[in-house]
């Protein structure tokens, strides 16, 4: 199979059957047999395309002078494609059309060809900073930096809420950037050293980067060492490295295990040890699979972390609640035009109720870690805001403190990593003393 129909057959999958692009790709990829080239390709065909998708439907709809909806899913797929190496790859015009019709025959039919042919001519009579002059006309600021962009008009909104306005462009052009992988270093199970040419990251003590997979390596193959942005190492490191009493730490929710595979390490350094819950059975499992490496040091249970099933409170709580992942945009490409402002919306009270959980899980003087992968102000801020304010015992801390070596991370008292000026997904984390 070559590799503009793999990359077909995948975006089928992500546009058809609501796959998510990273995981599909990669299954798709370990069983075509293609070389290094074709799969890079692929890669980007299907990647750069999901990206971009919410633009290339409105271009796509000016040339073909009609609304998608009016045509046959897996048309608008190949178009998609099509206008992809048109504009994204700046793939030789003639031979972009020539290639995506003769996809479309090889795949829907003969009889499709025609419109394929007609409408991506059109796309390819401007370049990209040409369409996007035209679709950024009569927009306000917010609209014509989404248009340019490349991101839904809301998400931009919510940048600029908690973004200063001179920033806004750099933000968004890093989510239109794939992330180099990063490595994490567990603790008590292997070092920096363990890794073939890594370079260490600005800010964790125990993230890299390495040439090539990360599969090549084989302290990653081994489990001492996993990947992990750097965003994540350093919200887990905040929390360990937060003054609090002696006892045993929660990770109320842990699934799949990458933070709680740091914090045990970290726990079992500070005579501790670490309860991981994760309310899906599934995720569960991929818990138990990133701290197979541990001998000791931890436990993992399938439970409801609004619905505690511990009898014990602890000195130290980490809660990464599940979030609209508006920081992680860069490395989940069709997420931004899957999301919608109902799903922010749709969260919040279980937000809420895991927070409060949390606290009600912690020992007089603990500290909380209140963590998402998103900047979105409905998510962040206003959540704590609204659980503080029910609890008057507990208090919010200076979070910057436990990373004094980040810069420009303030959100107030709180933390914001930003991918423009850190290099990480856009984490959020707010400190909470009990």
């Amino acid at each position: 199979m070559n590799a503009r129909r793999t990359a077909f057959d995948v975006l089928r999958q992500v546009t058809a059957e609501d796959s998510y692009a990273n995981l599909a790709l990669a299954k798709r990829l370990a069983t075509a047999g293609l070389d290094a080239r074709d799969a890079g390709l692929v890669t980007e065909l299907v990647a750069g395309t999901c990206r971009s998708m919410g633009t290339y439907d409105a271009i796509l709809e000016e040339a073909a002078g009609r609304k998608l909806s009016s045509l046959q899913p897996a048309v608008v797929d190949l178009l998609r494609l099509g206008a992809h190496q048109i504009l994204g790859m700046r793939l030789k015009k003639y031979a972009a059309v020539g290639a995506t019709v003769d996809l479309a025959r090889a795949t829907v039919g003969q009889r499709v060809t025609g419109v394929v042919n007609a409408v991506l001519r059109k796309v390819a009579a401007r370049d990209l900073d040409g369409w996007l002059d035209l679709l950024a006309e009569g927009e306000d600021r917010i609209g014509a930096l989404a248009v340019r962009g490349r991101h839904p008009h809301w998400i931009v909104e919510a940048y600029a809420e908690v973004l200063p306005a001179d920033e806004l462009e750099a933000a968004l052009t890093a989510n239109n950037v794939s992330p180099q992988p990063t490595l994490v270093v567990r603790p008590g199970l292997a070092d920096l050293g363990d890794l073939d040419g890594a370079t260490p990251t600005r800010f964790s003590p125990f993230g890299a980067t390495v040439a090539g997979s990360p599969a090549d390596q084989e302290a990653v193959r081994q489990g001492r060492v996993g990947v992990q942005d750097e965003g994540s190492q350093l919200v887990a490191w905040a929390l360990a490295r937060t003054p609090a009493p002696e006892g045993p730490w929660l990770d109320t929710c842990a699934g799949p295990g990458g933070k709680a595979a740091l914090l045990t390490g970290l726990a079992r350094e500070a005579g501790t040890w670490l309860l991981a819950s994760e309310a899906q059975e599934h995720r569960a499992r991929l818990v138990r699979q990133a701290l197979a490496g541990y001998p000791d040091g931890a436990a993992v249970i399938a439970a409801d972390g609004t619905a505690p099933a511990w009898d014990r409170a602890f000195a130290r709580v980490m809660v990464d609640v599940p979030c609209s992942g508006l920081g992680a945009l860069r490395r989940r490409p069709e997420s931004r035009w899957r999301r919608s402002p109902a799903d922010v919306a749709a969260l919040g009270q279980l937000q809420r109720d895991l927070l409060r959980r949390a606290i009600d899980s912690t020992v007089d003087g603990g500290v909380v870690a209140y963590v998402t992968c998103s900047p979105h102000r409905a998510e962040t801020v206003d959540v704590v805001d609204d659980v503080l304010a029910e609890r008057p015992q507990a208090r919010r801390l200076h979070a910057p403190d436990a990373l004094p070596d980040v810069p420009d991370c303030s959100l107030g008292d709180d933390v914001q990593l930003w991918t423009h000026r850190h290099g990480t997904d856009a984490m959020y984390m707010s400190l909470i003393r009990c």
